[in-house]
């Protein structure tokens, strides 16, 4: 299938300069060799991922807005497009895989939502072949390291990555995004405070031990992908330019090209190419164009199906559809994905 790739922008737009600038440093940047990318079948994709039916995104609020889930999938079917898998995105704003709560999170409406709490639902219900688990954001929630805090996150790993793999299914871990001090400077607090209303300056760096400590299990065999070190390398270097650039403007939650250095950071792993003829920085820039919008739209109608479905603990998230309904639209939206050549 040749994507449709309408609207392209000009070369000399400053954006898509910064984009192809993001692509060549994210591609310099790239961590070591990850256990995925090394037996890569005759269509690219790892042999898990080739094979798989199903597979699963979770994760907290980044993973829920679904940018780089949909730049993932885009590109998996333009570089193999005879891929039959199914992707579904079952992030959850304010998640954690810890268990953690800050004291008044949401402004004591409701606690943060723990993963474990609908995991085993979650793993029955899909079936899926292949999991792709992204948190640590939340996991600090927002203060210091302390050792206890890191230990429910250690902890909360194993335990997801254990019962991932009772279910059958490979699991792939993705290092949390940055946590950008620069754009809520004037809102953050200093180290040494029993409380923290809003953020601890410096944690960014508790999430530089955490996406640490999950680089240094590949030594378990775990399959780990690291995003952190290079979105924050990017970051750096784009700043020796433009001091006051970000990819995340509340410090949090990445734009548009942030969601891309993710997903590059996936893609490169899997063996994809995403800098190939300036494919993710193309759909980056031309966010309508046909095949990534009928996937953004898929996306979001099933997993707010399977949201309800599985169910959760956390409130202000809309219900969907019943499964069946959800399921017929999404078979629509296939065929359309599928005429596209």
């Amino acid at each position: 299938m040749n994507t449709p790739l309408s609207r392209v922008p000009s070369l000399h737009s400053s954006a898509v300069r910064f984009l192809f600038f993001l692509a060549a440093t994210l591609a310099t940047l790239a961590a070591e060799p990850n256990p995925l990318a090394v037996a890569h079948n005759e269509r690219g994709l790892p042999a898990e991922l080739a094979a798989a039916k199903r597979v699963v995104f979770l994760g907290d609020s980044i993973t829920y807005a679904g940018t780089y889930v949909d730049f993932i999938e885009t590109v998996i079917r333009t570089r193999t497009p005879g891929w039959k898998g199914e992707i579904i995105d079952l992030g959850l704003s304010s998640e954690t895989v810890s268990g953690l709560s800050e004291p008044g999170h949401a402004r004591g409406k409701f606690p943060r939502p723990d993963l474990h709490e609908r995991l085993a639902r979650i793993l029955a219900q899909t079936k899926p072949d292949v999991v792709v688990a992204c948190y640590g954001m939340n996991d600090g929630i927002y203060f210091p390291l302390a050792e206890e805090r890191f230990a429910k996150f250690r902890d909360g790993m194993t335990r997801l990555r254990a019962a991932v793999v009772a279910a059958g299914a490979t699991i792939i871990h993705i290092t949390p995004p940055v946590f950008d001090p620069l754009p809520i400077a004037a809102k953050l607090l200093p180290a040494g405070r029993e409380s923290y209303p809003t953020p601890f300056a410096g944690y960014n760096e508790v999430l530089a031990r955490y996406s640490a400590w999950l680089v240094a299990q590949r030594a378990q065999g775990w399959d780990v992908i690291d995003a952190h070190n290079p979105m924050a390398a990017a970051i750096a270097h784009r700043r020796q330019t433009d001091p006051v650039f970000t990819f995340s403007k509340d410090g949090v939650h990445p734009d548009t090209a942030g969601h891309a250095a993710i997903a590059h950071a996936i893609l490169a792993a899997w063996g994809l190419q995403p800098d190939k003829n300036e494919l993710l920085v193309t759909l980056t820039a031309n966010p309508d164009t046909p095949l990534l919008r009928l996937i953004r739209e898929r996306r979001k109608l099933v997993m707010a199906a399977w949201l309800t479905a599985t169910g959760h603990q956390r409130p202000g998230v809309s219900a969907g559809l019943p499964l069946a309904e959800a399921e017929l639209k999404a078979a629509a939206i296939e065929t359309k994905i599928r005429e596209l050549k």
